[in-house]
Protein backbone atom coordinates (compact mmCIF):
# COMPACT_ATOMS: atom_id res chain seq x y z
CA UNK A 1 0.00 0.00 0.00
CA UNK A 2 1.39 3.45 -0.84
CA UNK A 3 2.16 5.67 2.11
CA UNK A 4 3.78 9.02 2.82
CA UNK A 5 5.46 10.52 5.86
CA UNK A 6 2.39 12.65 6.54
CA UNK A 7 0.39 9.46 7.11
CA UNK A 8 2.55 8.64 10.13
CA UNK A 9 1.49 11.98 11.63
CA UNK A 10 -2.17 10.98 11.31
CA UNK A 11 -1.57 7.52 12.73
CA UNK A 12 0.35 8.97 15.66
CA UNK A 13 -2.53 11.37 16.28
CA UNK A 14 -4.99 8.47 16.43
CA UNK A 15 -2.73 6.57 18.85
CA UNK A 16 -2.51 9.71 21.02
CA UNK A 17 -6.30 9.78 21.36
CA UNK A 18 -6.48 6.30 22.89
CA UNK A 19 -5.13 7.22 26.31
CA UNK A 20 -7.46 10.21 26.88
CA UNK A 21 -10.40 7.93 26.04
CA UNK A 22 -9.16 5.19 28.37
CA UNK A 23 -8.50 7.67 31.19
CA UNK A 24 -12.18 8.55 31.26
CA UNK A 25 -12.87 4.99 32.42
CA UNK A 26 -9.61 4.05 34.16
CA UNK A 27 -7.91 7.22 35.49
CA UNK A 28 -4.18 7.79 35.97
CA UNK A 29 -2.97 5.33 33.33
CA UNK A 30 -0.23 7.82 32.52
CA UNK A 31 1.39 6.99 35.85
CA UNK A 32 2.41 3.52 34.69
CA UNK A 33 3.57 1.60 31.64
CA UNK A 34 2.09 -0.74 29.08
CA UNK A 35 3.57 -4.17 28.40
CA UNK A 36 2.82 -4.63 24.70
CA UNK A 37 4.30 -7.36 22.55
CA UNK A 38 5.30 -5.61 19.32
CA UNK A 39 7.38 -7.04 16.48
CA UNK A 40 8.88 -6.02 13.16
CA UNK A 41 8.90 -8.11 10.00
CA UNK A 42 11.32 -8.36 7.12
CA UNK A 43 11.43 -5.59 4.56
CA UNK A 44 12.71 -5.15 1.03
CA UNK A 45 13.08 -2.48 -1.64
CA UNK A 46 11.25 -1.90 -4.88
CA UNK A 47 13.25 -1.77 -8.14
CA UNK A 48 13.24 2.03 -7.83
CA UNK A 49 14.68 1.90 -4.32
CA UNK A 50 11.58 2.62 -2.23
CA UNK A 51 11.30 0.68 1.05
CA UNK A 52 8.58 -1.99 1.09
CA UNK A 53 7.57 -3.22 4.53
CA UNK A 54 4.50 -3.91 6.70
CA UNK A 55 2.71 -0.82 7.98
CA UNK A 56 3.46 -1.57 11.64
CA UNK A 57 7.16 -2.15 10.92
CA UNK A 58 7.22 1.25 9.26
CA UNK A 59 5.60 2.86 12.30
CA UNK A 60 7.88 1.14 14.84
CA UNK A 61 10.94 2.41 12.94
CA UNK A 62 9.66 5.97 12.72
CA UNK A 63 10.47 8.99 14.86
CA UNK A 64 6.82 9.05 15.94
CA UNK A 65 7.07 5.72 17.74
CA UNK A 66 10.42 6.66 19.28
CA UNK A 67 8.63 9.43 21.19
CA UNK A 68 6.14 7.01 22.72
CA UNK A 69 8.03 5.80 25.75
CA UNK A 70 5.14 4.48 27.80
CA UNK A 71 6.13 0.86 27.09
CA UNK A 72 8.16 -1.57 29.16
CA UNK A 73 9.97 -2.78 26.03
CA UNK A 74 12.94 -0.69 24.85
CA UNK A 75 12.79 0.13 21.16
CA UNK A 76 15.79 -2.13 20.52
CA UNK A 77 13.86 -5.20 21.70
CA UNK A 78 10.96 -4.39 19.39
CA UNK A 79 13.21 -3.79 16.37
CA UNK A 80 15.06 -7.08 16.84
CA UNK A 81 14.55 -9.22 13.73
CA UNK A 82 14.87 -12.49 15.64
CA UNK A 83 11.36 -13.19 16.95
CA UNK A 84 12.57 -15.52 19.72
CA UNK A 85 15.09 -13.02 21.08
CA UNK A 86 12.61 -10.17 20.75
CA UNK A 87 9.89 -12.09 22.61
CA UNK A 88 12.22 -13.16 25.40
CA UNK A 89 13.66 -9.66 25.83
CA UNK A 90 10.24 -7.99 25.88
CA UNK A 91 8.94 -10.47 28.46
CA UNK A 92 12.06 -10.03 30.58
CA UNK A 93 11.64 -6.25 30.59
CA UNK A 94 7.96 -6.61 31.41
CA UNK A 95 8.76 -8.86 34.36
CA UNK A 96 11.46 -6.56 35.73
CA UNK A 97 9.03 -3.61 35.53
CA UNK A 98 5.99 -5.67 36.52
CA UNK A 99 4.92 -3.31 39.34
CA UNK A 100 4.73 -0.41 36.87
CA UNK A 101 2.57 -2.28 34.34
CA UNK A 102 -1.00 -0.96 34.21
CA UNK A 103 -2.03 -2.54 30.90
CA UNK A 104 -0.89 -5.42 28.73
CA UNK A 105 -1.60 -6.30 25.14
CA UNK A 106 -0.60 -6.82 21.53
CA UNK A 107 -1.94 -5.78 18.15
CA UNK A 108 -3.81 -9.05 17.65
CA UNK A 109 -5.22 -11.49 20.17
CA UNK A 110 -3.30 -14.31 18.47
CA UNK A 111 -0.01 -12.51 19.10
CA UNK A 112 -0.87 -12.00 22.75
CA UNK A 113 -1.68 -15.69 23.18
CA UNK A 114 1.66 -16.63 21.58
CA UNK A 115 3.46 -14.36 24.03
CA UNK A 116 1.81 -15.95 27.08
CA UNK A 117 2.49 -19.43 25.68
CA UNK A 118 6.13 -18.40 25.25
CA UNK A 119 6.14 -17.27 28.88
CA UNK A 120 4.68 -20.63 29.88
CA UNK A 121 7.46 -22.49 28.05
CA UNK A 122 10.32 -20.27 29.25
CA UNK A 123 9.30 -19.08 32.70
CA UNK A 124 12.13 -20.82 34.55
CA UNK A 125 14.83 -19.07 32.48
CA UNK A 126 13.02 -15.73 32.73
CA UNK A 127 12.64 -15.98 36.50
CA UNK A 128 16.31 -16.93 36.85
CA UNK A 129 17.36 -13.89 34.80
CA UNK A 130 15.12 -11.57 36.85
CA UNK A 131 16.53 -12.99 40.09
CA UNK A 132 20.20 -12.82 39.02
CA UNK A 133 20.07 -9.70 36.87
CA UNK A 134 21.29 -11.63 33.82
CA UNK A 135 20.17 -12.44 30.27
CA UNK A 136 19.98 -16.09 29.26
CA UNK A 137 22.89 -17.06 26.99
CA UNK A 138 20.51 -18.62 24.45
CA UNK A 139 19.14 -15.21 23.59
CA UNK A 140 22.45 -14.65 21.84
CA UNK A 141 23.44 -18.15 20.78
CA UNK A 142 20.65 -20.73 20.73
CA UNK A 143 16.98 -19.79 20.10
CA UNK A 144 15.46 -23.01 21.48
CA UNK A 145 12.60 -23.05 24.03
CA UNK A 146 12.73 -25.16 27.16
CA UNK A 147 9.66 -27.21 28.01
CA UNK A 148 9.12 -26.31 31.66
CA UNK A 149 5.58 -25.47 32.65
CA UNK A 150 3.69 -24.21 35.67
CA UNK A 151 0.99 -26.33 37.36
CA UNK A 152 -1.67 -23.72 36.59
CA UNK A 153 -1.61 -20.70 34.29
CA UNK A 154 -5.15 -19.54 34.91
CA UNK A 155 -5.07 -15.92 36.04
CA UNK A 156 -1.33 -15.65 35.42
CA UNK A 157 -1.58 -12.05 34.21
CA UNK A 158 -3.08 -10.47 37.37
CA UNK A 159 -0.94 -12.79 39.52
CA UNK A 160 2.33 -11.57 37.98
CA UNK A 161 1.30 -8.06 36.90
CA UNK A 162 -0.84 -7.28 39.93
CA UNK A 163 -1.49 -3.63 38.99
CA UNK A 164 -2.72 -4.43 35.47
CA UNK A 165 -6.14 -2.92 34.76
CA UNK A 166 -7.00 -4.31 31.33
CA UNK A 167 -5.85 -6.37 28.35
CA UNK A 168 -5.61 -4.36 25.12
CA UNK A 169 -6.14 -6.70 22.15
CA UNK A 170 -8.37 -6.91 19.09
CA UNK A 171 -10.97 -9.61 19.77
CA UNK A 172 -13.63 -8.58 17.26
CA UNK A 173 -14.27 -10.43 13.99
CA UNK A 174 -12.19 -13.57 13.51
CA UNK A 175 -10.16 -12.77 16.63
CA UNK A 176 -13.16 -13.49 18.88
CA UNK A 177 -12.09 -17.16 18.90
CA UNK A 178 -9.31 -16.21 21.34
CA UNK A 179 -11.58 -14.68 23.99
CA UNK A 180 -11.84 -17.86 26.14
CA UNK A 181 -8.05 -18.32 26.13
CA UNK A 182 -7.36 -14.69 27.04
CA UNK A 183 -10.01 -14.80 29.78
CA UNK A 184 -8.28 -17.92 31.10
CA UNK A 185 -4.95 -16.14 31.42
CA UNK A 186 -6.65 -13.01 32.74
CA UNK A 187 -8.54 -14.98 35.36
CA UNK A 188 -11.84 -13.54 34.13
CA UNK A 189 -11.18 -10.35 36.10
CA UNK A 190 -9.52 -8.12 33.47
CA UNK A 191 -11.63 -6.40 30.78
CA UNK A 192 -10.69 -7.01 27.15
CA UNK A 193 -10.32 -3.68 25.36
CA UNK A 194 -10.55 -3.23 21.58
CA UNK A 195 -9.21 0.31 21.43
CA UNK A 196 -8.96 1.05 17.70
CA UNK A 197 -9.91 0.00 14.18
CA UNK A 198 -7.26 0.12 11.48
CA UNK A 199 -5.78 -1.65 8.48
CA UNK A 200 -2.73 -1.49 6.23
CA UNK A 201 -4.56 0.85 3.87
CA UNK A 202 -5.61 3.37 6.49
CA UNK A 203 -6.29 3.89 10.20
CA UNK A 204 -10.01 4.39 10.71
CA UNK A 205 -11.22 5.16 14.22
CA UNK A 206 -11.60 4.48 17.93
CA UNK A 207 -13.78 2.60 20.38
CA UNK A 208 -15.20 5.34 22.62
CA UNK A 209 -16.66 2.83 25.08
CA UNK A 210 -13.58 0.63 25.58
CA UNK A 211 -14.83 -1.34 28.60
CA UNK A 212 -17.83 -2.76 26.76
CA UNK A 213 -18.16 -6.47 26.06
CA UNK A 214 -16.28 -7.62 22.94
CA UNK A 215 -19.54 -8.40 21.11
CA UNK A 216 -20.75 -4.83 21.76
CA UNK A 217 -17.73 -2.98 20.34
CA UNK A 218 -18.57 0.03 18.20
CA UNK A 219 -15.94 2.03 16.33
CA UNK A 220 -16.31 5.76 15.69
CA UNK A 221 -14.51 6.77 12.50
CA UNK A 222 -12.29 9.86 12.65
CA UNK A 223 -13.11 11.93 9.51
CA UNK A 224 -9.61 13.44 9.24
CA UNK A 225 -7.98 10.03 8.72
CA UNK A 226 -9.33 9.66 5.17
CA UNK A 227 -12.42 10.35 3.09
CA UNK A 228 -14.88 7.60 3.94
CA UNK A 229 -17.64 6.32 1.70
CA UNK A 230 -19.90 3.31 2.08
CA UNK A 231 -21.26 0.78 -0.37
CA UNK A 232 -24.59 -0.63 0.85
CA UNK A 233 -24.55 -4.42 1.07
CA UNK A 234 -27.44 -5.60 -1.10
CA UNK A 235 -27.14 -8.91 -2.93
CA UNK A 236 -30.15 -8.19 -5.12
CA UNK A 237 -29.02 -4.85 -6.57
CA UNK A 238 -26.10 -4.75 -9.00
CA UNK A 239 -25.51 -1.00 -9.23
CA UNK A 240 -25.53 0.77 -5.89
CA UNK A 241 -24.45 4.35 -5.25
CA UNK A 242 -21.86 5.14 -2.63
CA UNK A 243 -23.10 6.74 0.59
CA UNK A 244 -21.27 9.46 2.51
CA UNK A 245 -20.48 9.13 6.22
CA UNK A 246 -23.28 11.53 7.17
CA UNK A 247 -25.89 9.54 5.24
CA UNK A 248 -25.48 6.00 6.63
CA UNK A 249 -28.57 4.43 8.22
CA UNK A 250 -28.89 2.67 11.56
CA UNK A 251 -28.83 -1.11 11.22
CA UNK A 252 -27.67 -1.07 7.57
CA UNK A 253 -24.56 -2.97 6.49
CA UNK A 254 -21.97 -1.32 4.26
CA UNK A 255 -18.69 -2.16 2.62
CA UNK A 256 -16.06 0.41 3.59
CA UNK A 257 -14.54 2.52 0.78
CA UNK A 258 -11.67 4.95 1.42
CA UNK A 259 -9.84 7.70 -0.41
CA UNK A 260 -6.54 8.28 1.40
CA UNK A 261 -4.02 11.10 1.48
CA UNK A 262 -1.38 8.63 0.33
CA UNK A 263 -3.02 8.01 -3.05
CA UNK A 264 -5.73 5.34 -2.80
CA UNK A 265 -8.86 6.51 -4.59
CA UNK A 266 -12.22 4.97 -3.71
CA UNK A 267 -10.47 1.84 -2.56
CA UNK A 268 -12.71 -1.00 -1.41
CA UNK A 269 -11.15 -2.13 1.86
CA UNK A 270 -13.18 -5.34 1.91
CA UNK A 271 -14.59 -4.90 5.42
CA UNK A 272 -18.32 -5.10 6.01
CA UNK A 273 -19.55 -2.80 8.79
CA UNK A 274 -22.95 -2.36 10.39
CA UNK A 275 -24.18 0.95 11.78
CA UNK A 276 -24.82 0.17 15.44
CA UNK A 277 -25.47 3.61 16.88
CA UNK A 278 -24.39 7.25 17.03
CA UNK A 279 -22.13 9.35 19.25
CA UNK A 280 -23.85 12.72 19.07
CA UNK A 281 -24.28 12.75 15.26
CA UNK A 282 -21.24 10.63 14.44
CA UNK A 283 -22.17 7.11 13.27
CA UNK A 284 -20.60 4.17 15.07
CA UNK A 285 -19.89 0.85 13.38
CA UNK A 286 -19.56 -2.75 14.42
CA UNK A 287 -17.18 -4.93 12.43
CA UNK A 288 -19.19 -7.70 10.73
CA UNK A 289 -16.76 -9.63 8.53
CA UNK A 290 -14.45 -9.54 5.54
CA UNK A 291 -16.38 -9.36 2.30
CA UNK A 292 -14.36 -12.03 0.50
CA UNK A 293 -15.76 -15.55 0.65
CA UNK A 294 -13.64 -18.01 2.65
CA UNK A 295 -15.38 -21.21 1.54
CA UNK A 296 -17.21 -22.09 -1.68
CA UNK A 297 -18.47 -25.60 -2.42
CA UNK A 298 -20.76 -26.31 -5.35
CA UNK A 299 -22.06 -22.72 -5.50
CA UNK A 300 -22.87 -22.77 -1.77
CA UNK A 301 -20.87 -19.81 -0.46
CA UNK A 302 -19.98 -19.43 3.22
CA UNK A 303 -18.61 -16.17 4.61
CA UNK A 304 -16.25 -15.63 7.53
CA UNK A 305 -18.94 -15.16 10.19
CA UNK A 306 -20.87 -18.27 9.16
CA UNK A 307 -17.71 -20.40 9.06
CA UNK A 308 -16.50 -19.24 12.45
CA UNK A 309 -19.93 -19.75 14.03
CA UNK A 310 -20.20 -23.27 12.62
CA UNK A 311 -16.73 -24.34 13.74
CA UNK A 312 -17.12 -22.82 17.21
CA UNK A 313 -20.52 -24.46 17.67
CA UNK A 314 -19.12 -27.81 16.57
CA UNK A 315 -16.23 -27.44 19.00
CA UNK A 316 -18.59 -26.78 21.91
CA UNK A 317 -20.87 -29.70 21.05
CA UNK A 318 -18.27 -32.31 20.14
CA UNK A 319 -14.92 -31.34 21.67
CA UNK A 320 -15.95 -29.99 25.06
CA UNK A 321 -17.46 -33.31 26.28
CA UNK A 322 -14.10 -34.92 25.54
CA UNK A 323 -12.16 -32.35 27.52
CA UNK A 324 -10.67 -30.87 24.34
CA UNK A 325 -10.92 -27.35 22.95
CA UNK A 326 -10.47 -25.44 19.71
CA UNK A 327 -6.98 -23.95 19.64
CA UNK A 328 -7.16 -21.69 16.62
CA UNK A 329 -9.33 -21.02 13.60
CA UNK A 330 -7.12 -19.52 10.92
CA UNK A 331 -8.85 -16.59 9.22
CA UNK A 332 -7.49 -13.41 7.68
CA UNK A 333 -8.23 -10.41 9.88
CA UNK A 334 -7.99 -6.65 10.14
CA UNK A 335 -6.81 -4.55 13.08
CA UNK A 336 -10.45 -4.30 14.15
Amino acid sequence: MPTIDEELDRKSHLYSLIMPVMNQFLPNLQNGKGMYFLFVKSESKTPSGLPARPVLTSYYKSRHFARARAYTSPTETILCNDTHQSMYSQLLCGLVLRHEVLRVGAVFASGFIRAIKFFENNWTSLCKDVRNGTVDHRIVTDPVDDTSSSPSWRGIIPRVWSNCKYIDVIVTGAMSQYIPAIDHYGGGSLPLVCSMYASSECYFGLNLNPLCNPDEVLYTLVPTMAYFEFLPVDRFVEKIKLVDLVDVKLGQEYELVVTTYAGLYRYRVGDVLRVGGFKNKAPQFTFVCRKNVVLSIDSDKTDEVELQTAVTRAAVQHLAPLGASLVELGLSVRFG
